[in-house]
């Protein structure tokens, strides 16, 4: 049970993300769109399907959005009306600034119904003004529903700015979060150097380490890769580079995505720090779709030889 295996801290939690359809969809596009997911998902080996709660980021800069951002459904909405048949634990995102302080614990209570796991997402930039923080979620959570298995994200990209990423994690932990899910990683260097200082502080301050669920995402085209720029995802210039010039971009961004993991998670094990993988799947095109089931797979192998 997936709850169990982030209570117990444990290696190898194996989850597959998702976004809901476009709210721009009929009620029949919509039923086709989830008979599709639960086909899909039901013969997949994993502890959890994460349900997003996309937010549009145009504050975040001013640089133009490469793809129009549309609203979609929202995600526990889509979870308990169209994927019901689906027997795989949830792992809700909640973009909490949609709310405020008399309509989260509406949802909260919905939470106590079925123990969805959730992770609480801030606003995009702090040029928002928003109606409820992530401070004012988290004291509703443990007024409300104190057992929700609680997530944070983490973004060990920053930690090469700020330097201060293994201390934001920590503040979450203190505020019951239970587990953390990365903004998708191309940065090997970044997401090295965060592990390191995370398993160092939690040493020195005699901290539990909780687990760490990386994010990988194949990318499919040189636009797609300008929207993951865009949307703050760190790829080193050489990286970049490589990609664009390559023949096959959709190939080797999985093998880089691999790679990636296979020393990520070794390198995680080796500290005492459990690791885990989130295979992001958000594009349309089927080949995309394709290739992350296979990286989900490939993601599988690697946990079961280390």
């Amino acid at each position: 049970m997936l709850t169990d295996k982030i209570r117990n801290k444990q290696s190898g939690i194996l989850l597959y993300g998702i976004t809901p359809p476009k709210i721009k969809h009929t009620e029949e596009e919509i039923k086709e769109i989830a008979a599709k997911h639960i086909e899909r998902i039901s013969k997949l080996p994993i502890d959890g399907l994460v349900l997003y709660d996309i937010q549009d980021e145009s504050d975040r800069t001013d640089e133009k959005r490469p793809f129009p951002f549309i609203k979609t459904f929202d995600p526990c909405e889509y979870s308990r009306s169209y994927l019901q048949d689906l027997e795989i634990p949830r792992v809700v995102y909640r973009a909490v600034g949609n709310y405020t302080e008399k309509t989260f614990p509406a949802w909260l209570e919905i939470t106590k119904e079925n123990q969805v796991h959730s992770v609480f997402v801030g606003a995009a930039s702090h040029n928002q003004i928003k109606p409820l923080t992530l401070q004012g979620a988290y004291k509703l959570k443990k007024e409300i529903n104190d057992n929700l298995c609680l997530g944070g994200i983490c973004i060990p990209e920053r930690h090469m700015i700020k330097h201060d990423e293994h201390i934001r994690v920590f503040n979450k932990i203190d505020n019951s979060c239970e587990y953390f899910i990365t903004q998708c990683v191309y940065n090997l260097e970044a997401s090295k150097i965060f592990l390191t200082d995370y398993a160092k502080y939690a040493k020195e301050n005699n901290k539990e380490l909780v687990p760490i669920i990386f994010t990988l995402t194949p990318c499919g085209s040189s636009k797609t890769l300008d929207f993951m720029k865009w949307l703050g995802i760190s790829i080193p210039n050489y990286l970049e580079e490589d990609l664009k010039a390559s023949g096959d971009i959709l190939h080797d961004s999985m093998k880089l995505c691999i790679d990636i993991f296979r020393e990520l998670y070794t390198f995680g094990k080796d500290r005492g720090i459990p690791i885990g993988c989130n295979v992001e799947s958000v594009a349309i095109r089927k080949e995309e779709i394709e290739a992350s089931i296979e990286l989900l797979y490939e993601v599988k192998k690697i946990m079961k030889e280390n």
